[in-house]
């Protein structure tokens, strides 16, 4: 079953056309890039997936069910995670808090259980803390559990917060500039994270502008330039479309390339 299917999306901003007809989609395991200069709607499109923007017009489809413009927290109910650019991190928390806070869809019990402090909010605390550990095991970071996460650097701090993603159990996830800021060991790290994360079955949908990443990781690529689709296939394919390279270096500059 295709996990993630969109049609025709597309939204304007006061008559300003932001994204237009865009449609592709996510298979199971799959890792598809969405890349294009500054400008091109990368963001605007992951906003409309999310449920942040309601589209103009199109389809978001989540393993067949209509979720178009349907609120963040019900898409997580669903199965939809997103970490954003910038990052969302409770810096004044430890590594292990933060990462639990992912599980709060998971936990949710009565709210009077909470308030007495009642064995069933306590067993809820304990699985949540459970989880957590085992997630950061996975992305590397299970020895900086009890630091304060402010005290991590900035790829670690990355890593972290997929964890906290990971924490809601999706099977589908949208990185929005995962490896931003990074030096090379760590976008390296954050790399082998989300290949391994899609070997799980995860359907990864990636907006990055580091190229030789998205080249390294990508089974599909999606190219959008002033809000369109321009090209859309392997990465060989796409890295040798005219109009890809018209994109991103400018007309005058493709043809001295060629």
């Amino acid at each position: 079953m295709t996990l993630l299917q969109i049609d025709g999306l597309g939204i304007a901003f006061g008559g300003l056309r932001a994204v237009h007809d865009v449609s592709f989609a996510v298979e199971p395991g799959e890792i598809v890039s969405v890349i294009g200069p500054n400008g091109a709607g990368k963001t605007t499109l992951f906003n409309m997936i999310s449920g942040i923007y309601l589209p103009g017009s199109g389809t978001v489809r989540l393993k067949g069910e209509d979720v178009t413009g349907m609120a963040p927290y019900r898409l997580a109910q669903r199965g939809m995670s997103r970490t954003f650019q910038n990052l969302r991190i409770f810096q004044n928390m430890t590594v292990l808090e933060n990462a639990m806070t992912g599980f709060h869809l998971q936990e949710r019990g009565p709210v009077l259980s909470d308030l007495l402090n009642l064995p069933s909010s306590r067993r809820r605390g304990r699985l949540a803390e459970d989880g957590a550990r085992e997630l950061l095991a996975r992305v590397g970071l299970e020895r900086a559990a009890d630091r304060e996460a402010g005290n991590l650097s900035y790829g670690s701090l990355k890593r972290l917060e997929i964890a906290r993603a990971l924490a809601m159990n999706p099977s589908v996830l949208l990185l929005d500039e995962p490896a931003a800021g990074c030096n090379a060991v760590e976008t390296e790290e954050i790399d082998h994270l989300i290949a391994e994360v899609a070997k799980s079955g995860v359907a990864i949908l990636l907006v990055e502008h580091d190229m030789k990443m998205v080249m390294r990781i990508s089974n599909h690529i999606v190219v959008l330039d002033h809000g369109e689709k321009i090209a859309e296939g392997a990465p060989e394919t796409v890295s040798r479309d005219p109009a890809v390279i018209v994109a991103y270096l400018g007309t005058e500059a493709a043809d001295a390339d060629s």
